[in-house]
């Protein structure tokens, strides 16, 4: 009864901070299992002999490639980890977290703030010179690159502290946006904007069901971030990968009977062509997202995958949930969410849903004036979660945040009746063709309706007559036959002149940042200038994707990408004629 009421105080009050989290973990949750943690990079030998130990194994354990952390192992971790962070560093002072991806840097950062200092998480995959900026720019003088650097020198044998008592409108973190363009920028955020709308999440009784929610998300994204934190606080165990396999989340999934699965569109897309529709994935009762838009016909899949629940005798009846969320660094996390119940085809597609408790949005114009229903504006926000600002960037903070309190997301939706709004993509993605506005979101969600393409990436390319044009970088299924030619022939039939591609290259992969959202600016040196000849290669290198040299034979780590051009007698005509079936004309916005 007294784990009750100390879950429903974090509940109701809402006083939780990232500095007392772990301390008040074993007083709501007791000793139970948070997390079970797996390296994938594991030696192939051991993951295999581990593999044959689990089938036998309750719930699906790999002995040897995994670890299970309890939540008071955890807080002690957090508590040790605290003191010798205090030992050297200054109180308030950022901390650099540059770990691998994991557990440990999720609980790293818990520790920082425990000892009166601020976390700034670092995505393993920035490369070097942006790690070097993120601790030029935090001004941090403790730099953490592995765990293990805290059990020995100075604090490692101290007594840990009490742990410090920060306002929950104080910072609470630095999280360093991993956009798709410009310099990595500080988000100042608050206890209050992580924890405050996550507080609720102790009440759940959880203890009433077995779930377990599957997880491979880094942890330095605020996506990753929160998705870790909630279930802290609600008290349901997780399966952490600390790097992505889609062959392997089946895997998981499937022999551990988990009930929920948390990823970014990218990787549902990566789930399907790994055979998802080939696995018993019965077990699961909820599938999840955010970070980007999640195509409505590849959610339906995954709804039909799941279940509604499973009965004696009579097996797995109905169909899961499926829950996406808008949010971004600036906000701490969830804005907007939607929810598509089981057997309802609502909740679906590209409207963002309804606005969470706290915030309010609106979509304006340039002149931050409200649009007009069925317009597209920028959606602009108010709420608790804002970022307090850039860390030592005045003049960003400035430009993010309008005269009247407003957060300016840079992101376009149209506006709807009761307040709904359809997300159409980036501002600065917005294609200016011929006088009309292109929206890169459109295209790419109608060039992914061929059967044969999996993505689409959709850029616009300069040109002398229209300003820009169109063009799109598409993955294909395996065994695909369809030729660049066809799927511009295909495109012209489908959408409306301005708006159908004018190049098509086909590569293996889509560059990408952290959390696999395609990088625009890095699709743009797959194309020639529109009056050049020569084809370019690319080069693909692990996570590291660049433009090689133009030579047509291919060595070793070397794609030729296919592409064409349409005909060009195309690029002399003005955008006033409207040919084909596109969405409409959005002219001169």
């Amino acid at each position: 009864m007294l784990r009750l009421l100390r879950r429903a105080d974090v509940a109701l009050r809402h006083r939780v901070t990232l500095a007392d989290l772990a301390d008040r973990w074993v007083d709501l949750h007791g000793d139970r299992l948070m997390v079970t943690e797996e390296d994938p990079a594991a030696p192939a030998a051991a993951r295999g002999a581990a593999r044959g130990a689990a089938r036998g194994a309750a719930r699906g354990r790999v002995p040897g490639t995994v670890r299970e952390l309890t939540y008071g192992a955890a807080a002690d971790r957090v508590a040790r980890w605290s003191a010798a962070i205090a030992a050297r560093s200054a109180p308030s002072e950022p901390v650099v977290i540059a770990t691998p991806n994991g557990i440990d840097q999720f609980l790293l950062c818990l520790a920082a703030s425990r000892a009166g200092r601020i976390p700034a998480p670092v995505n393993p995959q920035m490369r070097p010179v942006e790690v070097d900026h993120v601790i030029a720019d935090s001004g941090a003088s403790l730099v953490i690159r592995d765990a293990a650097e805290l059990s020995k020198g100075p604090g490692s044998r101290s007594d840990p502290p009490p742990p410090a008592e920060p306002d929950p409108d104080d910072i609470a973190a630095l999280f360093y946006t991993s956009g798709t363009t410009g310099t990595p920028k500080g988000a100042e955020l608050t206890h209050r904007a992580l924890l405050g709308g996550l507080a609720p999440m102790a009440a759940l009784p959880t203890w009433l069901r077995n779930d377990e929610l599957v997880l491979s998300l880094p942890v330095a994204h605020i996506m990753g971030f929160i998705s870790v934190l909630g279930p802290t606080l609600a008290g349901v165990p997780m399966y952490f990968l600390r790097q992505f396999q889609s062959g392997r989340v089946l895997d998981v999934i499937e022999r551990r009977r988990s009930s929920a699965f948390m990823g970014v569109p990218a990787t549902y897309r990566l789930l399907e062509q790994a055979g998802a529709a080939y696995r018993d994935l019965t077990c699961v009762r909820v599938w999840m997202t955010g970070a980007d838009v999640m195509p409505a016909a590849l959610a339906r899949k995954f709804k039909s995958y799941g279940a509604s629940a499973t009965l004696p005798l009579i097996g797995a009846v109905g169909e899961a949930a499926f829950f996406e969320g808008y949010g971004m660094v600036e906000t701490g996390g969830g804005v907007v969410a939607k929810v598509s119940p089981p057997l309802l085809p609502v909740g679906l597609g590209d409207s963002l849903g309804m606005t969470l408790p706290g915030w309010r949005v609106r979509v304006v114009d340039h002149d931050d004036q409200p649009v007009a229903s069925g317009s597209v504006g920028e959606l602009q926000i108010q709420g608790p979660g804002v970022l307090k600002g850039y860390h030592g960037d005045a003049a960003a903070s400035a430009t993010a945040m309008t005269e009247d309190g407003w957060l300016r997301t840079g992101d376009l939706v149209r506006s709807g009746p009761f307040g709904l709004m359809s997300f159409q993509g980036r501002s600065k993605n917005v294609i200016k063709s011929g006088g009309y506005s292109v929206y890169a979101v459109e295209v790419e969600a109608d060039m992914e309706e061929h059967p044969d393409v999996i993505e689409a990436g959709v850029v616009g390319l300069d040109d002398p007559k229209l300003g820009q044009v169109p063009v799109a970088a598409v993955r294909l299924r395996d065994g695909a036959t369809v030729t660049p030619d066809e799927l511009l022939a295909w495109s012209r039939g489908r959408m409306a002149r301005y708006k159908a591609p004018r190049q098509i290259v086909v590569v293996g992969d889509l560059p990408r940042t952290g959390t696999r959202k395609v990088r625009r600016d890095h699709i743009v040196p797959l194309f020639d200038d529109p009056a050049a000849g020569d084809l370019p290669v690319s080069v693909w290198t692990g996570n590291d994707r660049r433009l090689g040299d133009r030579r047509s034979g291919a060595g070793r780590g070397r794609s030729v990408d296919r592409r064409t051009r349409a005909d060009r007698r195309d690029r002399g005509s003005g955008g006033d004629s409207d040919r084909g079936s596109g969405r409409g004309s959005d002219r001169g916005r």
